[in-house]
């Protein structure tokens, strides 16, 4: 029954991501948001959402190693699986401003969590932890984002031509679908926890590593969705800009608020996740900058990659 109820759990998951993003972005072409704010903001939180909702739950149940290892695993599955098959699908072009900005932006958030959670390394604490302080400056840093995304919105609307919506959109269905979304969101997120963490006691499976896998791969679904439907229409920029979006709201957002419901305790076998996330990035941004775009090979590389990572964690459990 555990499996099953975490097959809903992932099934609501990814359709509540889907209506969510879909409900959210005809509210904004109502409001006449920019398109470029669109794809910054609601696509790349949509399909966050699921990140968001299975680590606040799980810090709520004091279930620290899956609520961490569920943002780290998250965003290396994004950089790894979903960036290589979809560049491998169709080559990613990418932006000058994701690789002057956003994907450093990343790097520095990145860098950011692995400073934030080495207490005892720096410190002299006695445990490794994300404090309620730690998620404000995260909540801080994602505010800084947010003001950069505004900026950018506004410089692309005074040279759009603002269209009018489509007769078929209506502010009522929008609303209401945005709010199924949402619910299915949260009632599968709680399904996720909660039959995942019972799976993996259940075959000698650490937390951290259900965290990592499972649900990682689980919550990671939309954005997986959602870049290899955005590359299979060649809007490559969307594809890349939605996972550099959501690695940034995972870490920013998603352990941000996380910590200040509750303090994360942070396992130490996680340490060497975080550098490889960091690594990754990295490697991201030096094959962003060949020729502007990830092409097949890197596509094929960073899909290997992740083959390899995965068999190293399941071996390290």
């Amino acid at each position: 029954m555990a499996y099953i109820l975490l097959l809903v759990g992932f099934v609501l998951l990814i359709k509540g991501a889907s209506y969510f993003v879909d409900g959210s972005s005809n509210i904004a072409r109502l409001l006449q948001v920019p398109p470029i704010l669109i794809g910054l903001t609601i696509v790349a939180f949509g399909t966050s959402s699921p990140e968001a909702t299975v680590s606040i739950l799980a810090a709520l149940e004091g279930s620290s190693d899956v609520a961490v290892g569920n943002v780290v695993g998250s965003n290396i599955f994004n950089i790894t699986l979903v960036v290589g098959l979809t560049a491998f699908l169709y080559p990613l072009k990418v932006e000058a401003e994701t690789i002057k900005k956003e994907i450093p932006f990343t790097l520095l958030a990145s860098v950011s969590l692995l400073i934030l959670m080495s207490d005892v390394a720096l410190q002299g604490f006695s445990e490794n932890m994300i404090t309620r302080s730690d998620g404000f400056i995260f909540l801080l840093f994602l505010c800084i984002f947010v003001y950069y995304i505004i900026e950018v919105g506004l410089k692309s609307r005074k040279n759009a031509v603002n269209e009018p919506a489509p007769e078929n959109i209506s502010w009522g269905k929008n609303i209401f679908i945005t709010i199924i979304g949402l619910a299915a969101i949260i009632f599968g997120g709680d399904l996720v926890v909660n039959n995942g963490t019972k799976i993996a006691y259940s075959l000698g499976m650490s937390e951290t590593l259900v965290g990592l896998t499972i649900i990682a791969v689980g919550t990671s679904l939309p954005e997986l969705v959602t870049s290899i439907s955005a590359a299979l229409k060649k809007e490559s920029e969307i594809a890349l800009g939605n996972i550099v979006g959501s690695n940034i709201f995972n870490i920013l957002f998603v352990l941000g608020a996380s910590a200040v419901i509750s303090p994360l305790q942070v396992n130490d076998k996680v340490f060497m996740d975080v550098v490889l996330m960091i690594a990754l990035t990295v490697i991201l941004l030096i094959f962003s900058r060949t020729g502007y775009k990830v092409g097949k090979r890197e596509g094929m590389v960073l899909a290997v990659v992740y083959i390899i990572y995965l068999a190293y964690i399941i071996v390290r459990n």
